[in-house]
């Protein structure tokens, strides 16, 4: 018997756990793979082959991804997937260990993934407009 792929997997995670949609399983293994590039350009200096991404890593990445992939759209985006918080990826993740996708050390934790960073503030505030300082009002049709 052939091993299931992704999709097959993804599939059978999807009728255990309903919580996140399919796409956002496909997202966190695309963001996991820009993640490993990103940390390999700035490993570079120590050519390290292959080396296992933390979950704050993972995290930090898949925000870099989310947002250039998405832009002002990220923190929608992965609402409508079911992605509400850090903790989310984090049970997406280990959802992809217990299927033997990903792997994981002995150091690695559920709680890795707990309020890394503000969903509002991670994909919404980057795109909000600066604002100005009250400190000195304007006029308007001063003579």
């Amino acid at each position: 018997m052939q091993n299931p792929d992704f999709s097959e997997i993804v599939a059978l995670i999807c009728k255990e756990d309903p919580r996140f949609d399919r796409k956002a399983y496909d997202f966190v293994r695309l963001g996991l793979d820009h993640t490993v590039k990103e940390l390999k350009k700035k490993d570079a200096a120590r050519a390290e082959r292959s080396r296992h991404v933390s979950g704050p890593e993972l995290l930090d990445g898949l925000r870099v991804y989310a947002l250039d992939q998405f832009g002002p759209l990220a923190k929608t985006v992965l609402n409508t997937w079911g992605v509400q918080q850090c903790r989310d990826f984090g049970d997406i993740v280990f959802n992809l260990i217990e299927y033997n996708v990903f792997s994981k050390t002995e150091n690695d934790r559920r709680e890795d993934f707990a309020d890394r960073f503000d969903f509002e503030e991670a994909f919404v505030k980057p795109f909000q407009p600066a604002r100005r300082s009250r400190s000195t009002p304007e006029t308007f049709g001063a003579a």
